[in-house]
């Protein structure tokens, strides 16, 4: 069956709806944060040296190894177009950007498809993939990978992309390897899209070694970066945005756990265990689950686009307590339904 790689959540939207088919922190942009944006001097040519210089000391890193970028998605176009792999691996269910760029970019791309519960096991990916993409944790099952079993992807000859688009809905980051310097195989991403309710924006990062950095700033445009996401950059590096971040975490932790538990008692799915980011991933016996759960007013996000899953899949954002409470009665509603 074909996927259709270019497919995303904000196209599962249906006006009217209860949104939980995108994954991007409820609520919209924090007050303060959207306050130092809006008062970015439009006039002036973005200057990087700030945000760049927040951004590595945020991670313990040095500033040659960051790049800015406008957005995840940039990132995983411009590894696409200036590295040339032999053997290029996408470790699947993930989210598909990044194996959209690498064939876009006319590489030939192998996919290593994880079993449930979609654990990593570093020795399924094959000893000759010279470029592997992981998420951790992963965009749609919200597994969280630990950390010395991503490490252990890595090695000479090999680079290893991390995308951490949802690394900070771990209370401590605990899984992270933004802060791992020094690695040369290894490239983690980075967004404030989720985090910061900023999907609009285009802003992210990526940090490596700075030869690798130097090789993929030669194949970005002149100010990639525009001066507000820059300042999104910068504040949202400071101790109280941190702070800030960390405290989102614990309570998307709860309400997560609530929806968790409201699902438990819903017969006929099957929910990927160990959820660790702001969404969650179900499966269920019906091929049409989407188009009956529209009928029941919610917008989920559909899993056959997602290589490894099919119809029966949906990925499932997750929302304060009161409306996890009305899903998880719309969705047994819908199950019993059908007998």
């Amino acid at each position: 069956m074909s996927i259709d790689l270019s497919h995303h959540g904000d196209q599962d939207l249906v006006p009217g709806l209860v949104d939980l088919a995108v994954n991007v922190r409820s609520g919209g942009t924090p007050g303060w944060l959207a306050e130092r944006i809006r008062g970015t001097d439009l006039a002036a040519y973005p200057d990087q040296r700030e945000a760049v210089a927040a951004v590595a000391a945020r991670h313990g890193r040095d500033p040659g190894e960051v790049l800015l970028t406008a957005g995840a998605a940039e990132a995983f176009v411009l590894l696409a177009r200036a590295l040339r792999p032999r053997h290029a691996v996408i470790v699947h269910p993930q989210f598909t950007e990044p194996e959209a760029a690498l064939r876009a970019a006319g590489h030939e791309v192998d996919r290593v498809i994880l079993p449930f519960p979609f654990t990593l096991d570093p020795a399924l990916v094959p000893d000759d993939a010279d470029l592997v993409f992981i998420g951790n944790p992963t965009n749609p099952t919200s597994v969280a990978h630990p950390r010395d079993a991503v490490l252990g992807l890595v090695r000479p000859g090999r680079i290893v992309v991390v995308d951490e688009a949802f690394g900070d809905c771990l209370p401590g980051e605990r899984e992270s390897l933004a802060g791992h310097g020094g690695l040369d195989g290894l490239v983690v991403i980075r967004s404030l899209t989720k985090t910061w309710g900023l999907a609009g924006l285009r802003v992210g990062y990526l940090l490596a070694v700075p030869d690798v950095v130097h090789e993929l700033a030669a194949a970005q445009p002149l100010w990639a970066v525009s001066a507000p996401a820059l300042a999104a950059c910068v504040a949202t590096a400071s101790p109280a945005a941190l702070h800030e971040a960390g405290e989102w975490a614990v309570r998307l932790a709860a309400e997560r756990a609530h929806l968790l538990r409201r699902l438990d008692a819903v017969t006929r799915i099957r929910v990927v265990p160990g959820a660790e980011a702001s969404f969650v991933l179900l499966g269920t016996p019906l091929g049409d689950i989407r188009a009956r759960l529209l009928g029941q007013g919610f917008a989920v996000r559909r899993g056959e686009t997602f290589p490894g899953l099919g119809p029966g899949w949906i990925r499932v954002a997750v929302r304060d307590a009161a409306t996890s409470e009305r899903f998880a009665a719309a969705i047994a509603a819908v199950l019993a339904d059908q007998g």
